[in-house]
């Protein structure tokens, strides 16, 4: 199955990621705490929770600290109490935006990412307004070159839910939410390393934006993720160079 071009998308958005290492250490402990919170600080009985640590080791934060957020979750220690609320809208040439968020203040949030959208030319829309055109999802991106036979052949025996290949040869394997760590580590065992990884709101219908709107909709997107409540922003919007 062919697809566009995601490889300098990622590695654009990686780039950005790096330059805010603070904020994500700060996001990761929230995802801890509130993961712990829904459904217990048992690893092995909580996805979410094992997803947000596996994350959290990742981007080199301490185990220390990762423990003492778990425990704040389940109410073994005192800590905020943040809730999960999720915004939906339209950004340039009508792409679709979801914006995650954990709160202590819904008012501030709210208000925060509504200025976000406006400021930058999108609108806020409503509940459900364009999550279905989303699925919930693992996303390991392969460099171009990888072989694609032996990948699809690992993937697929592994639990894959699909292959796709980008126009500019990168390849993506698909999986369900919760199984991304185990196809991950599979893949990495059979010497199949993906370049990059995570579970994502990926869209079923991608919106490709060039020149003056490319740039208008970073804007949008970077404003969104410089809300201090928000957690991740996902959009349908490729952005191409040039």
């Amino acid at each position: 199955m062919a697809g566009h071009s995601k490889w300098a998308n990622i590695q654009h958005r990686k780039g950005r990621q790096d330059a805010k290492k603070g904020k994500i250490s700060t996001r990761l402990i929230r995802e801890i705490n509130v993961a712990a919170k829904l459904g217990g600080s048992n690893l092995d009985g909580n996805p979410r929770l094992r997803l947000a640590v596996d994350k959290a080791l990742d981007n080199n934060i301490a185990k220390d600290t990762i423990e003492r957020a778990i425990k704040r979750g389940a109410g073994e220690m005192e800590g905020v109490n943040y809730e999960s609320v999720r915004y939906e809208g339209y950004g340039i040439a009508g792409a679709a935006v979801i914006v995650d968020c954990l709160t202590d203040n819904r008012t501030r949030t709210v208000a925060e990412v509504r200025h976000a959208f406006s400021k930058h030319g999108g609108n806020l829309g409503t509940d459900g307004s364009v999550a279905y055109q989303f699925k919930h999802c693992g996303v390991l991106l392969f460099a171009p070159g990888t072989d694609e036979a032996r990948l699809m052949e690992v993937a697929l025996e592994a639990g894959a839910d699909d292959i796709v290949t980008d126009d500019d040869g990168s390849i993506e394997v698909i999986t369900p939410p919760y199984e991304f760590a185990r196809i991950k580590d599979t893949l990495a065992e059979a010497g199949l390393k993906a370049e990059h990884g995570e579970v994502t709101w990926r869209p079923e219908n991608p919106v490709v934006l060039q020149g003056e709107d490319a740039i208008r909709m970073q804007k949008l997107l970077d404003a969104l993720d410089d809300c201090d409540d928000v957690q991740e922003v996902y959009t349908s919007a490729l952005l191409e160079e040039g």
